[in-house]
């Protein structure tokens, strides 16, 4: 006795990887998606010159993270996806989150990254949307401007980010 073979499932329905992640290797996503975190914990740190950064501080650089949600980017806007579907707790990967040398690095390599693999609206899209990250950190100060050191991080990070 034959039985029927079963239809393949019909692709309606289907949840697939967007195709956005799908032209970043692991280490390049994780970079990418790792990125908005560490400038986050780098602009909230205090440093020389820095005021200490309250609660008020994190939940800004919070609420810019889930702005990308809102972009006319795929690209940010499936990071924001991937930075929100982690289940594990874990922090971003790199032992260094504030140290200044280090995210001027990773930036400056998520923009070779970006500049290899990414379309060019998206690239631009992205490096905006981490800095806008910093920026509402940096802004979070009371008075809402932010001090000369926070100045001279916002454009250091532009600098890296090629948006300077």
């Amino acid at each position: 006795m034959s039985h029927p073979v079963a239809p393949e499932p019909s692709p309606v329905g289907r949840r697939a990887a967007p195709l956005t992640t799908a032209v970043y290797s692991a280490v390049e996503w994780d970079l990418l998606t790792d990125l908005p975190g560490r400038v986050l914990v780098a602009a909230a740190s205090p440093g020389p010159g820095r005021p200490p950064r309250g609660v008020a501080a994190g939940l800004a650089g919070l609420d810019a993270v889930a702005a990308g949600r809102g972009f006319d980017s795929d690209l940010v806007r499936a990071v924001v996806a991937a930075i929100y579907a982690r289940h594990d707790g874990t922090a971003p990967r790199d032992e260094h989150l504030t140290d200044l040398v280090d995210l001027l690095a990773a930036a400056r390599a998520a923009v070779r990254v970006l500049r290899r693999r990414a379309d060019p609206a998206d690239s631009a899209a992205y490096r905006q949307w981490v800095e806008s990250v910093a920026v509402r950190v940096c802004r979070a100060a009371p008075g809402g401007e932010p001090a000369p050191a926070d100045r001279r991080f916002l454009d250091r990070l532009g600098g890296a980010l090629e948006l300077r």
